[in-house]
């Protein structure tokens, strides 16, 4: 009888053991709820805990926060990795004034005091033309210690960062008369281009003071301040969809200046650039296929970057650097 309660006495504290263990385990791996606020200047997704970093990204040219999420897939892993999101509809600029600057810093921190977002690990990111702004704004904040929202990392995803070959490549493709996508763009940019700046002909300074980089003089004036800030740049140097679709050269492409900004900024002493080529992954949220996308970025290895977590898979995933 004894022996009996024993085993009974033993089962019962397994069976006891394993049910706090499974409770245990239950919170442990409960979802962090996530509250999503709509607002004029951006869309956050928010978690209720305090989040390990704040990831605020701007949109391409004439997108806003919702193209920006149906397109780029970073979602689902910042939820699970505790980081709040912020999909700005900042938008329609290739560059920044002095003054635009200066609100959108003020939409900035409105943003982050109205929400209680932390500013202790804060980054940037942008598509396209956002990546322009992504880099300018950074380095304003940078160079402007008493704002309290400087990122420490920023990243560009196949972003126009020379204006003066912008306009260049326009002026190409207006006459090349290819691609009726390239034809009109090209018509709007030289418009638009031309009559803030000039011909960079003619001058080339006045593209200087505004643009990210100037590859003709290797000014990188306007980011020079980023010097102890991450750098990712994302590119997918496809020359053969360019060739195919748009009647592109490569020293016309996005990719190209992507890729000399890289050397430069290494040359320069900007020890935590990374320059990250992709093959074949952009791909529109359509199916589409179309190497200045979103879809570039492996959202893991860029969640690893912005929480400090070193991966040798994502290293592999990632490719070139420098």
């Amino acid at each position: 009888m004894n022996k009996l309660l024993t085993t009974l006495t033993g089962l019962l504290l397994i069976i006891a053991s394993c049910k706090v263990n499974k409770e245990k385990n239950t919170l442990k791996h409960q979802p962090t709820v996530y509250t999503e606020i709509s607002h004029e200047f951006y869309e956050l997704n928010k978690p209720d805990t305090k989040a390990k970093a704040v990831l605020v990204l701007f949109p391409g040219y004439p997108h806003t926060a919702r193209e920006t999420k149906q397109e780029f897939n970073i979602l689902e892993i910042a939820k699970s990795k505790n980081i709040a999101v912020i999909f700005s509809n900042y938008n329609r600029k290739l560059w920044l004034e002095e003054n635009e600057k200066s609100q959108l810093t003020q939409q900035l921190q409105q943003t982050f005091k109205d929400h209680q977002l932390p500013t202790d690990n804060i980054y940037f990111g942008g598509f396209s033309s956002g990546g322009n702004v992504a880099l300018l704004i950074s380095d304003y904040l940078t160079k402007n210690k008493n704002y309290q929202v400087a990122p420490k990392g920023v990243f560009i995803v196949d972003s126009p960062i020379d204006l003066s070959e912008l306009y260049l490549a326009a002026e190409k493709n207006v006459k090349r008369n290819f691609s009726v996508v390239s034809v009109q763009e090209g018509k709007r940019l030289i418009a638009t281009l031309g009559k803030n700046f000039g011909n960079p002909n003619k001058d080339i300074s006045t593209y200087e003071k505004q643009s990210v980089f100037t590859s003709k003089t290797s000014n990188i004036t306007n980011v020079s301040h980023l010097k102890n800030t991450k750098i990712r740049l994302y590119t997918e140097p496809d020359t053969i969809w360019w060739k195919e679709n748009r009647m592109a050269d490569y020293e016309q492409m996005n990719a190209y200046h992507i890729k000399k900004l890289s050397e430069k900024l290494k040359d320069s002493g900007f020890q935590h650039a990374e320059y990250i080529p992709t093959q074949n992954k952009g791909y529109r949220a359509n199916g589409q296929r179309h190497p200045h996308s979103w879809s570039i970025v492996d959202v893991e290895g860029l969640v690893e970057w912005i929480l400090d977590e070193k991966s040798t898979t994502e290293q592999k995933r990632a490719g070139i650097r420098y």
